[in-house]
C-alpha cells in the first residue's frame, strides 16, 4: 500500500499540534506499517519552509520513512485538469494551487492520501481514497 501524505498532516506532526498532533502521528504509524510513505516535491517544499536550515527537513523526512515522489506528467495533466474545473465552477484563484498538485500526485503516484482537508479533495479528485487521521 502506498500513502502520499499531506502537509497539514506532517505539520501536525512535527509541529506537535495538541489538537491534531495525536491523531496524525498515530495515523502517520499505521500507514507506515502499512506499506509506503511518500510526498511530492510540493509537500516536501511547504513543510521545509518551516525548519531552518531548511535542509533540517530531511532528517525529519528520514524519521518518518518519507520518501522524495516527484510528479509525473500524468500527474502534472491531472492537477491541470482538476484546476480548470475549479475555475469553470468560479474558482477566483489564477494559478494552480499546490493542493491541485498534492491531489493530482496522489491519485496517479499512490493508492491513498492521508490527509485533514477530505472535502476539497473529494471534489476535485473523483476516485482518490481519503483517509482522514481523525477517522483512524
Amino acid at each position: 500500500m502506498i500513502t502520499a501524505v499531506d502537509s497539514s498532516v506532517l505539520f501536525d506532526v512535527i509541529g506537535a499540534d495538541p489538537t491534531y498532533g495525536p491523531a496524525s502521528a498515530n495515523a502517520l504509524r499505521i500507514v507506515i506499517r502499512e506499506g509506503r510513505l511518500i510526498a511530492c516535491e510540493v509537500v516536501w517544499a511547504e513543510v521545509a519552509a518551516s525548519f531552518v536550515p531548511a535542509e533540517g527537513a530531511q532528517h525529519a523526512f528520514k524519521l518518518l520513512n518519507l520518501e522524495f515522489s516527484a510528479l509525473t506528467v500524468e500527474a502534472a495533466l491531472k492537477a491541470g485538469g482538476a484546476w480548470s474545473v475549479y475555475r469553470t465552477r468560479g474558482g477566483t484563484r489564477t494559478r494552480v494551487t499546490a493542493d491541485f498538485l498534492v491531489g493530482a500526485h496522489a491519485l496517479t503516484q499512490a493508492d491513498r492520501l492521508l490527509t485533514r482537508d477530505r472535502g476539497f479533495y473529494r471534489s476535485y479528485f473523483k476516485g482518490l481514497s481519503i483517509l482522514d487521521p481523525s477517522r483512524i
